[in-house]
């Protein structure tokens, strides 16, 4: 399947983001503390990702320890620490706040207080002002004096859209939030914070977009700069969705939870089919700390997925 296939992959994607929707929301029911659980121990990975793809020199294991207060074995800057415990803050803080209101400027303006707070307190909690222009690659973003304007219409746009699908309405306000560029600095993350709010309040889990397939994160934004298309940002989501289904109806299934790669080898399975059968998600594998996982007692066979 090319990354670029359209109607035919969003249409499989819509059926298996509703049957893992309907398997989560069954098995769910008395399991708060091991969702809890699961979400707690995504943070650091999440931080960890959400950091890298805006070029962060921490490694998964450093955010680790910084968030647990931990001495790190070489010297980091200053900025790279507040950035990660800065953005573990806002994704605790958003995950609370999705239970309680919908999305709204002034709580964008709130968490991007709470991320740029203490790394540039002249920029933290505002849009950008006059003259404060910013670019990314060739795109030149929208003037400072239309930023205010342009995020109320694209709130307004998402909360009164009743008929597209939900991935279509998070990656259409993902694209247009990273058009705007409303910040100085600090959009990306902010951003891809959204989108997990977003999800949350739909009740799905959060996803991840990782820094190594960061590749086709940012042609997502190309596709849709060039020709306004934005099939590539809503395969981008539904994928890391997928995923987030996949190992939270694992977990709560009570299944065993075995390296990937393990499961192949017990099974004297073909790794590379299977290892690209779980890129595209077409099995139910997931990654922890960027390791593929699945449950031990799922039927794969070595076949074409």
């Amino acid at each position: 399947m090319r990354y670029n296939d359209t109607m035919a992959t969003q249409k499989i994607y819509q059926e298996k983001l509703a049957e893992l929707k309907t398997s989560f929301d069954t098995l769910k029911q008395g399991k708060d503390s091991l969702l809890a659980i699961l979400g707690q121990a995504e943070v650091p990975e999440s931080v960890y990702n959400s950091n890298a793809i805006e070029n962060s020199t921490l490694t998964l294991k450093e955010t680790e320890k910084i968030l647990l207060e931990q001495e790190l074995f070489r010297d980091v800057s200053l900025r790279e620490v507040y950035e990660a415990k800065n953005l573990a803050r806002v994704v605790d803080y958003t995950r609370v706040k999705a239970n309680e209101e919908d999305l709204s400027k002034s709580l964008i303006l709130l968490i991007h207080q709470m991320l740029i707070g203490g790394i540039d307190d002249n920029i933290a909690g505002r849009f950008r002002q006059k003259d404060e222009y910013v670019r990314v690659g060739t795109h030149v973003a929208p003037a400072p004096e239309n930023v205010d304007r342009l995020i109320e219409n694209i709130l307004i746009e998402y909360s009164s859209d009743h008929i597209s699908y939900f991935i279509d309405r998070i990656a259409k306000f993902h694209l247009e939030f990273e058009r705007i560029h409303p910040f100085c600095d600090g959009n990306g993350r902010i951003g891809r914070v959204i989108s997990n709010f977003q999800l949350l309040r739909l009740g799905f889990p959060r996803i991840i977009i990782r820094d190594k397939e960061k590749a086709n994160y940012y042609a997502a934004f190309h596709e849709y700069q060039s020709s306004k298309n934005p099939k590539l940002m809503e395969k981008v989501i539904a994928l890391a969705l997928v995923e987030s289904l996949h190992k939270r109806v694992t977990y709560l299934s009570g299944s065993e939870v075995v390296d990937l790669s393990d499961y192949v080898k017990n099974k004297k399975l073909s790794a590379p089919r299977i290892f690209n059968a779980a890129l595209r998600q077409s099995i139910p594998a997931f990654r922890e700390r960027g390791v593929w996982k699945t449950g031990d007692n799922y039927k794969m066979a070595d076949k074409r997925n």
